[in-house]
């Protein structure tokens, strides 16, 4: 019902007259909005619609009386924007929604802090004079090989590890090939191994360190271990810290 000479303001498929004199032929469409943030769109939509409103009473007013505009029309562009707006404020409440949940996952692992856990990962912190590991050999493996490297990349230690397939703990003092004593921080546990004809085998590793807080980052709760950002959907196992014996 809106002229075919226009410009789109900020809902995509919208169609807003440059020219509002005379009956017009066209239609404005309200199928959308850009941005997923519902308050903006809720602003967009808003101005979209104070637009139309506008426009309608401009057409009204210079519409032929001897061939009047269809009102079918108008009430399809406001079902139109009804719609939208039902959209919109679906999205906002999904949001909330999802923020409540963020908040609850963040308060039921608030009880793990202070508490000692496995989570999937190659890096561990060294926190008093011990860095822990686990590593999980696949049977076939004929030799295994362990390389601790810091936050820099740089080789702390490399020594035999047990082939045997199953898991293995591997507990670090800090101590590295040249007779000194790594500093606290994060280290990387590496192990290649390979079976009979030299082939190399894929071998997992988590780590394990305490819980000092948690936050949610990315929209997934968080555990801080001494630093290391652990998402709750890496965590494997739980038990209790040394620290609370």
């Amino acid at each position: 019902m809106i002229t075919s000479n226009s410009v789109a303001t900020g809902v995509p498929g919208s169609q807003l007259p440059t020219n509002t004199a005379g009956p017009s032929t066209g239609s404005a469409s309200t199928t959308g909005t850009n941005g997923s943030n519902p308050a903006n769109s809720s602003a967009l939509l808003s101005q979209n619609f104070n637009t139309f409103l506008t426009l309608l009473t401009t057409q009204l007013q210079n519409q032929d009386p001897l061939s009047p505009l269809d009102t079918n029309q108008f009430t399809q562009q406001l079902v139109s924007f009804s719609e939208v707006e039902q959209q919109i404020n679906t999205n906002s409440n999904l949001q909330s929604l999802i923020s409540l949940q963020q908040t609850s996952q963040a308060l039921s692992a608030l009880p793990l802090v202070g508490q000692t856990i496995q989570y999937n990962s190659a890096t561990a912190p060294l926190s008093n004079g011990q860095a822990s590991f686990a590593y999980t050999v696949p049977s076939g493996a004929q030799q295994a090989m362990l390389v601790v490297t810091d936050a820099n990349g740089q080789t702390q230690l490399v020594q035999p590890g047990d082939p045997s397939a199953g898991a293995h703990a591997f507990n670090w003092n800090g101590q590295t090939n040249s007779g000194n004593t790594a500093p606290p921080g994060n280290y990387t546990l590496s192990v290649s191994a390979t079976d009979a004809n030299g082939n190399a085998l894929a071998v997992p590793i988590t780590s394990s360190g305490v819980v000092n807080g948690v936050s949610v980052q990315n929209n997934v709760a968080t555990f801080n271990v001494d630093g290391i950002s652990v998402p709750m959907t890496e965590l494997v196992t739980v038990a209790p810290s040394s620290s609370s014996h």
